[in-house]
């Protein structure tokens, strides 16, 4: 049995497809406020802390043999420690990951659920507030191979050292053709490094600031990878830079249309064009500002005093030439 550690992330509102994955474990038809769901990554095919990694067809199988299968505590198969069933599964690609195999990151998510009741109360209360946390799978495969020769770890030793690197290739021991897969686990220390309950960004593993917007103003709960950390710094840092252009841009487009006001309508008081300019939408700003400068220039031909004789040829406003 190999046991690994997984990831929980929590999920949004339910589908009619997921409705009807679900329906298919149960004696009847459930509705979405009767459930709690949540999406959990059993497996990847990271180095784990015991020098072994899933390839990714194995995770491809992994994720049809966990279909139906519940979480319990501690690897103890007992009744009264189901807690979850698994009604759904996928293998997600991350492609800005590398692994330390240098293979593109892979992650096979499963969505479980489990009822709302008196007695699940307290099991949600602990998952939300990430009490429980960390996760482990058990499951068996038929092959163990050396990432260095490829020789069968099950046979015996090879002579390479799992954690050691051999010529830039890093040995482990690659597990692939899963048989079986027997359950999922909340534990205290799992055996894979990102084990623990977390949120993505979306379901699917695409990551949108709208899930992080939402999440921020209390419509949704989120918790950050530090990657996904350092990302949400930088695209708040941007957002605050162009912020700033932004301000800077309209406090500059409300001068200048108060100051034309001033020229081609000097009737209208200049705080209430003040108050006008504050309270229009950028569009309009720049329309009055277009509006007041086609009218200033008509009503005040401004000619640089060092432009060409020609063009200082008219009489109009001659006294104020040098």
């Amino acid at each position: 049995m190999k046991e690994t550690g997984c990831v929980l992330l929590k999920s949004g509102a339910l589908t009619a497809e997921d409705l009807e994955k679900i329906n298919r474990y149960t004696r009847r038809a459930f509705q979405e406020e009767e459930l709690y769901t949540f999406s959990v990554v059993l497996c990847d095919n990271e180095v784990d802390r015991d020098m072994e990694r899933f390839t990714i067809p194995a995770l491809e199988r992994l994720g049809e043999l966990f279909l139906g299968k519940t979480g319990i505590f501690d690897h103890a198969p007992q009744a009264q420690n189901q807690a979850a069933r698994i009604y759904d599964c996928r293998v997600e690609c991350l492609p800005e990951r590398v692994t330390r195999a240098g293979e593109a990151y892979h992650r096979l998510v499963a969505r479980a659920y489990l009822p709302r009741c008196p007695k699940n109360e307290e099991f949600i209360l602990e998952l939300e507030s990430g009490i429980k946390k960390e996760v482990s799978v058990g499951c068996s495969v038929a092959e163990a191979t050396c990432s260095i020769c490829g020789a069968d770890r099950r046979k015996g030793e090879c002579g390479h050292v799992k954690g050691r690197c051999y010529d830039g290739i890093l040995c482990c021991t690659i597990l692939d053709h899963p048989t079986d897969a027997y359950e999922w686990s909340f534990v205290a220390i799992p055996a894979q490094r990102e084990a623990g309950v977390i949120k993505s960004f979306t379901e699917k593993g695409e990551r949108t600031m709208e899930e992080v917007w939402k999440s921020l103003s209390g419509e949704g709960d989120l918790v950050l990878h530090a990657e996904e950390r350092q990302q949400l710094a930088k695209e708040v840092a941007i957002l605050r830079e162009q912020a700033a252009c932004g301000r800077q841009y309209r406090e500059a487009l409300e001068k200048s249309v108060v100051r034309l006001c001033g020229i081609v309508s000097p009737e209208v008081p200049h705080e209430a064009m003040e108050r006008a300019a504050q309270a229009m939408q950028l569009d309009d700003l720049q329309a009055f500002e277009k509006a007041f400068r086609k009218r200033a220039e008509q009503a005040l031909p401004l000619t640089p005093q060092l432009a060409p004789a020609e063009q200082r040829a008219s009489t109009e406003n001659r006294e104020f030439q040098i």
